[in-house]
């Protein structure tokens, strides 16, 4: 009885040391969820046209791959590129993130599917980038749009 005691016990404590170490927070969890911020503010002021809240999420010398193959270099002439972008397209955008890694504690490359519903020119599914800096907040500091390629033969 002793014996199965003690194993049941040990058996416990290891279950409920492993359901611990699955369940802990990321270390990384409280950038991630800044990053999100800033990427979903970039879409929230491209709706809203706001340039100067635009702006300030970027780094000075940002820049932008579209999937035009337009590259927009530096932080104004990425805001006015991405602003006449949005007057340009109508439709609903939105992203979805789906990985953010840090290849060093303050950069991080946040990958994510990037739609635009319901607009003029039809629906379009692309992929983005985003490759973000830390410099006590964390800014944009590059954006690379893709269209989706045809799978490798």
């Amino acid at each position: 009885m002793y014996a199965t005691s003690t194993t049941v016990l040990t058996v416990t404590l290891f279950i409920a040391a492993l359901g611990g170490y699955w369940q802990s927070p990321s270390p990384h969890a409280k950038d991630e969820a800044a990053i999100r911020d800033v990427v979903k503010e970039y879409f929230a002021s491209r709706e809203r046209r706001d340039s100067a809240a635009l702006g300030a999420l970027f780094t000075a010398d940002a820049d932008q791959l579209v999937s035009s193959g337009e590259w927009r270099r530096g932080r104004e002439e990425l805001v006015k590129g991405t602003l006449a972008s949005s007057s340009r397209t109508s439709g609903t955008r939105s992203i979805v993130l789906e990985t953010i890694r840090f290849p060093t504690a303050d950069v991080a490359i946040a990958d994510g599917r990037y739609e635009i519903t319901g607009g003029t020119g039809g629906d379009r599914r692309m992929w983005s980038t985003f490759v973000l800096t830390r410099d006590g907040n964390w800014r944009i500091a590059a954006i690379r749009n893709m269209l989706p390629a045809p799978p490798a033969q």
